[in-house]
């Protein structure tokens, strides 16, 4: 595949990479420690268009795709996490899935307000009982006396959820169980039957916290219905599994950003550090690595790019986003322990970047689907493509 950058994406990767040393690596460790949600930062990617990357041009977005969001994202994540992860929710995340499921008016209603900084979307999937099995979530929509609906249930570990002034919410239809009867619906922070129950401490991406919801029998309007559940049907399932791939490609990239920004330290430290007599990148030993780790992230670079660039039905195509979020996953936690043993214990104390790039590469083996349900999920395809035609 020709992966040549057009002009456009070489200026966009060079904005990104701009930003990232120059506005957010100086609060990395701010956010990080203090755990406070990076806000200032969402002003800078308003002003500077990024919030409306991949949103159609008629809303006032750039309309872009999913490649270009990851480029960016990937710069971003070089120098924070927390500050990739609040954008990924812009660009990857729950307005992206607006614009395949909404209807006209919720895009029209919704898009505007993101790309104007006036909302910020957390997707709510997650339960306490329902993680890998996400079929097995429990929260239902159902039906009012007098019209409409009431949601009622919990969600759990959703990103910036406390922060969110909107939720795409998943949820069933009553009395379904399993793949039957799933859909979502938008839920708006304001509502008094909205609550957070707590947001949890977390080891990385620190700024962008992990909050438990609780839905007390909000009202939704037949507006705010964007996938509605029906009992006997599994069209949700098979979009609440699709509509993550734009998101795992951001994983994915993001992966790769926080990889590179270890790998960068690491180089430039093992270039000044002196040790009995000579650099450290004059040892051999040090040189491998540098080299394993060079490897590795261009590998997951090719499999994001292939990713990001495919699209089957307006989501990046299921095979090629698992790869790549899978590989990428499990690279960035070989990197970034690689970047702190080069560092030695200079790596290891909190006021060294490193110790923080590792403690946030371990998520990306958790969040977006666990690395060992993605080789489920890739071995299964293997094993259906492999089996004799029936008759």
């Amino acid at each position: 595949m020709n992966f040549d950058l057009t002009s456009e994406q070489e200026e966009l990767r060079a904005l990104a990479r701009r930003l990232a040393d120059t506005e957010v690596r100086p609060w990395a460790a701010h956010w990080d420690e203090t755990e406070e949600f990076p806000d200032r930062i969402l002003d800078l990617y308003r002003d500077h268009d990024l919030l409306g990357l991949t949103m159609p041009v008629a809303l006032g977005g750039r309309g872009l795709g999913v490649f270009e969001a990851c480029l960016v994202l990937e710069e971003i994540a070089t120098a924070c996490l927390s500050s990739a992860m609040a954008l990924q929710m812009c660009v990857n995340g729950p307005p992206r899935a607006l614009l395949t499921l909404g209807t006209e008016e919720q895009q029209r209603r919704c898009i505007p307000r993101l790309i104007a900084g006036e909302a910020w979307f957390a997707i709510a999937m997650t339960e306490p009982q329902a993680g890998s099995d996400a079929m097995a979530l429990t929260t239902e929509l159902r039906a009012a006396p007098g019209g409409g609906f009431t949601l009622h249930g919990e969600k759990c570990y959703i990103s910036g959820g406390h922060r969110a002034t909107d939720l795409l919410v998943f949820c069933r239809a009553e009395g379904t169980t399993g793949a039957d009867g799933i859909g979502a619906v938008l839920v708006s922070s304001s509502d008094p039957a909205f609550s957070v129950v707590e947001v949890e401490p977390k080891m990385g991406g620190r700024g962008v916290g992990e909050a438990h919801l609780r839905f007390d029998g909000i009202p939704i309007a037949e507006e705010d219905v964007v996938l509605r559940p029906v009992a006997g049907s599994r069209d949700g399932a098979r979009v609440l599994v699709t509509q993550f791939n734009p998101e795992r490609c951001g994983n994915a990239a993001m992966a790769i950003g926080t990889a590179v920004g270890a790998f960068d330290l690491a180089s430039a430290y093992a270039a000044e550090r002196h040790q009995f007599g000579k650099p450290l990148n004059a040892n051999q030993g040090i040189q491998w690595k540098l080299a394993d780790m060079a490897l590795d992230i261009d590998a997951a670079r090719l499999l994001m790019w292939r990713a990001a660039s495919s699209d089957v039905g307006g989501f990046p195509a299921g095979r090629e986003t698992i790869m790549a979020k899978l590989f990428a996953s499990e690279m960035v936690q070989r990197v970034t322990s690689e970047a702190l043993q080069i560092h030695g214990h200079r790596g290891y104390v909190r006021t060294s970047p490193i110790e923080r790039y590792y403690r946030d590469a371990r998520a990306f083996a958790i969040g977006g689907g666990t690395i060992e349900v993605a080789r489920n999920m890739i071995g299964r395809e293997i094993v259906r493509a492999a089996a004799p035609p029936k008759g």
